[in-house]
């Protein structure tokens, strides 16, 4: 019998990067396994894009652009390297305005992609025309998506088949450039007969020869399954991964999904032998990773409150450094009525994050009591029109605690030029005006501009056997304690921006890790009276940007902070003079910890 070969995408260096570790690994760890992946016959691979641009040069103190350099000249030229893009956001967590959008493909043109996939996280086609329009003329394949996931229970209205064949409808009419059309499902939930369904169903309206793509995670532990439903559907090619970052938060892996097609019509055309040996080769470039338990777990309750693997561990990551993992949990479970009552954008990057951290202010500060303000705009129409209109009540919040009213016009056409305003950051601060450097300063903001000017901090969390160091509080000299024996449990650290991490792995593999007590910040002086300015959400702290004894305005600015992959300023909630200050560019502060004091 004559099988369908069905092609794959390796998401290993991408997606598995980002599902597993936050997207923090160094290009050097695992180059050697790119070399190994082509060898072993696989010739599609995902290289970029998504958080593995920004996280470059947040954590890794890398040029994104380096490193696709790099991985082009590894495979040489007629491997197929994939990146991802976010619709207007591209590649950064924000609105890109549209000389932004066309760089963006100017510039992963030039650095040697071939591919980059295109979502919207709403489905709102009026983000995919322009971005997908520039893919195509830069001379890059343009993969367009649409945006699939499962909806909390007693939900209807959107993520039906017959929605995703509306939303295909409106690509085909808008005539939308395109060389292939994917189905993402970033949260890994749709139930595998919805799957099949949308896919025979897309395979009737469009032409014989349209690559139709699938994509899953398999953090339910759906993958495998979902991803039979859509080559019985139609679909052409899937995305999996190599062992250790398979299955999981990641996709599925490739050897299972080989192993899944036996017996059937549908092949994957690969060597057993050679992929082994691919594996092997990249499990010994992560060996030193820390592999956080819940980015290897099977996690039911995602398909009652979707959360997209790629996400996941981005924010048990921030809430170890945060002290506060012990609400994932009940966030998790809040995030079903954040979808519920949002207007069911898709949760996937960056909407999973407005949905993740809602769901932590509803956790920790009472239901509703605080919007996050991009959840705010999401559902006041900033970011494009929802699937489906969002609660009235959510909208009527989240424009009195804004200032901002309901915006039905399209998003584009509020930004302003991207171009002269990174232009004049760089000649401010007297870096070279390159499209590369303005690209990342419009996509990173700060943080890209830390990195040009040489302050980017590594945080990479890798396990090491040396022996744990211990302060002494009194002459702070270090004392060693002796290393683990072979057998039973086992004691490693975790450096973290130069602050350990203990994890402990017990003889069962069972793994639990947990950052060290931070000394609490001081509170001010008994006698000194003023408004208290604190954090809303957990997070970093990356730029203050006031000083002791300014003068501010109320709602201006006054520190940067990161929070679940987003960046936000905390602004000033009145006029007046900053009396104190409470932290630091660096710190870590957790939701309520005090920022400022203002008279």
């Amino acid at each position: 019998m004559s099988k369908k070969v069905i092609q794959f995408m390796d998401t290993s260096f991408r997606d598995g990067f980002q599902s597993v570790f936050g997207a923090r690994v160094l290009t050097d760890d695992f180059m050697p396994a790119v070399k190994a992946t082509v060898d072993a016959g696989i010739t599609n691979i995902e290289a970029g894009g998504g958080a593995r641009f920004q996280s470059l040069f947040f954590y890794c103190g890398e040029s994104a652009f380096d490193m696709m350099d790099r991985f082009r000249t590894e495979v040489g030229p007629n491997v197929a390297l994939q990146t991802l893009a976010r619709g207007i956001n591209v590649v950064a967590l924000s609105q890109c305005p549209r000389d932004i959008i066309d760089l963006h493909a100017k510039m992963f043109k030039k650095h040697g992609m071939t591919t980059i996939r295109n979502f919207d996280a709403l489905n709102d086609v009026r983000n995919l025309e322009y971005s997908g329009e520039r893919i195509a003329h830069h001379g890059l394949n343009h993969q367009v998506v649409v945006s699939m996931m499962e909806l909390p229970p007693g939900c209807s209205g959107a993520h039906t088949p017959e929605f995703y064949m509306d939303r295909l409808k409106q690509i085909l009419d808008a005539g939308i450039p395109f060389h292939s059309i994917c189905f993402k499902d970033a949260s890994g939930t749709s139930n595998p007969r919805k799957v099949y369904d949308t896919l025979k169903a897309a395979r009737k309206i469009v032409s014989a020869d349209t690559i139709l793509w699938f994509h899953t995670h398999d953090t339910a532990g759906l993958g495998i399954s979902q991803n039979m439903a859509a080559v019985e559907g139609g679909a052409d090619g899937i995305d999996l991964a190599k062992s250790p970052v398979s299955g999981g938060t990641c996709q599925p892996d490739i050897l299972s999904m080989m192993h899944a097609m036996k017996g059937t019509e549908y092949s994957l055309d690969l060597d057993y032998e050679k992929i082994i040996l691919a594996v092997d080769a990249f499990e010994a470039a992560m060996k030193d990773y820390f592999f956080p338990p819940e980015a290897k777990m099977v996690s039911p309750m995602v398909t009652l409150s979707p959360m997209p693997g790629g996400a996941l561990t981005a924010n048990t990551m921030m809430m170890r450094d945060t002290g506060t993992l012990h609400h994932f949990p009940a966030v998790i479970k809040e995030m079903s009525e954040v979808v519920a009552r949002g207007g069911f954008g898709t949760s996937v990057t960056p909407v999973s994050q407005f949905y993740f951290q809602q769901a932590y202010l509803n956790v920790t500060q009472g239901k509703w009591k605080k919007i996050n303000p991009q959840y705010g705009n999401m559902v006041l129409g900033y970011f494009g029109r929802t699937p489906v209109p969002p609660d009235p009540e959510i909208v009527k919040i989240a424009s009195e605690q804004l200032g901002k009213p309901v915006f039905t016009d399209n998003p584009l056409d509020i930004l302003e030029p991207g171009i002269p305003k990174a232009t004049k950051i760089l000649q401010d601060n007297k870096l070279p005006v390159s499209d590369e450097n303005i690209f990342i300063i419009a996509s990173c903001e700060q943080k890209g501009l830390d990195f040009l000017l040489g302050k980017a901090v590594t945080n990479i969390r890798k396990i090491t056997d040396k022996p744990v160091e211990v302060k002494k509080p009194a002459d702070r000299k270090a004392a060693t304690v002796a290393a683990p024996a072979s057998m039973g449990p086992r004691n490693y650290t975790i450096t973290v921006n130069n602050r350990p991490y203990s994890v402990t792995v017990a003889e069962g593999g069972t793994i639990q890790a947990a950052p060290v007590t931070a000394q609490p910040v001081a509170a001010p002086e008994a006698d000194v009276e003023g408004t208290l300015v604190e954090a809303p959400t957990p997070g970093n702290i990356l730029k203050v940007l006031v000083d002791v004894g300014s003068i501010v305005a109320k709602d201006q600015p006054l520190v940067v902070m990161e929070a679940m992959k987003m960046e936000s300023e905390v602004k000033s909630p009145v006029a007046g003079k900053i009396l104190e200050i409470h932290i630091s560019a660096g710190d870590t502060v957790q939701a309520s910890d005090l920022l400022f004091t203002i008279g």
